[in-house]
């Protein structure tokens, strides 16, 4: 490469475009993409970088600004509950982990990042997750400062009644899940009510292409018993391998079928020791990069 950067910068940089273009467009795929993309135009002979990691968020963002403009309408189309491609990590992440999550990761966030513009949500990401100053922000998203003021302003009205808190125990969440689990293998409605909130939320995204509830259900009974017959439907198609892991920094887990294929990814919200969000991703197309 033309440009004076270390193994050890280079792949700083790579995971700084990767937690910017995920952030952006809630999708694994797409982000390798994106950071494909700014990877190759850094390694172009000729280019004098004195920062290099200011210079691909910048490539980042404007990438994916572009991205998330096309895909806003197929998003518009989607069948079903649209959810973000899930992020997994190790339940105890090695130090070889591909980037730090935290609740700006959240599937519960990227969601509520939806009803933004691609602008709103590159100034309000940048601001918010990334820390930059207002003039940095102005200089990436070619707008000036005052403008980009008042999208970050606009972007948390919009967010801020729909942020989702989480419990801050992580040991806590992780019990609870497995708890949770159990209580549905055996079949337990009145355990799995207990263990979710009185407004919980079931999502599913089938995305049209494999079986999945249309639309959120609400409701602790409600939702324990979606939770119970899914299980025993699964029974018909089993044994599978249940994994334990972090779904987007949240308790999770993946079931495999005998042959190794990922049958779906399934997360949890958990707030004051109670459930109030399952999220269910089984479209093929989004579980597609675990291969």
């Amino acid at each position: 490469m033309s440009v004076a950067i270390t193994d050890r910068e280079l792949e700083a940089v790579r995971r700084r475009a990767f937690a910017v273009a995920y952030r952006m467009l809630g999708s694994v795929a797409d982000a390798e993409d994106v950071v494909q993309e700014a990877l190759l135009r850094l390694s172009r002979p000729g280019r004098d970088i004195a920062e290099p990691m200011a210079w691909i968020t910048t490539v980042a963002t404007r990438l994916s600004i572009d991205l998330l403009r096309a895909a806003r309408t197929r998003r518009e189309s989607y069948v079903g509950t649209w959810l973000p491609e899930p992020l997994i990590e190790d339940v105890q992440p090695g130090p070889g982990a591909r980037l730090e999550l935290s609740d700006s990761l959240s599937q519960a966030f990227l969601v509520v990042l939806e009803r933004l513009t691609p602008v709103e949500r590159a100034v309000f990401l940048l601001r918010e997750v990334f820390d930059y100053e207002y003039s940095q922000i102005a200089d990436i998203v070619d707008r000036n400062e005052a403008n980009c003021r008042q999208l970050v302003a606009r972007a948390r009205k919009h967010i801020a009644s729909e942020r989702t808190r989480f419990d801050a125990d992580a040991a806590l969440r992780d019990r609870l899940l497995e708890r949770f689990l159990a209580a549905a293998e055996d079949g337990d409605l009145a355990s799995l009510e207990r263990m979710l909130a009185d407004d919980a939320v079931f999502y599913a995204d089938g995305g049209g292409r494999i079986a999945a509830a249309r639309h959120p259900l609400h409701g602790a009974a409600r939702v324990a018993r979606v939770i119970s017959k899914i299980t025993r439907k699964q029974r018909r198609f089993g044994p599978f391998d249940l994994q334990l892991v972090r779904v987007n920094g949240q308790p999770g887990r993946i079931l495999r079928t005998p042959d190794g294929a990922i049958w779906d990814v399934l997360s949890i919200d958990v707030l004051d020791g109670r459930i109030e969000a399952i999220r269910i991703v089984r479209n093929p197309e989004k579980l597609a990069h675990f291969r």
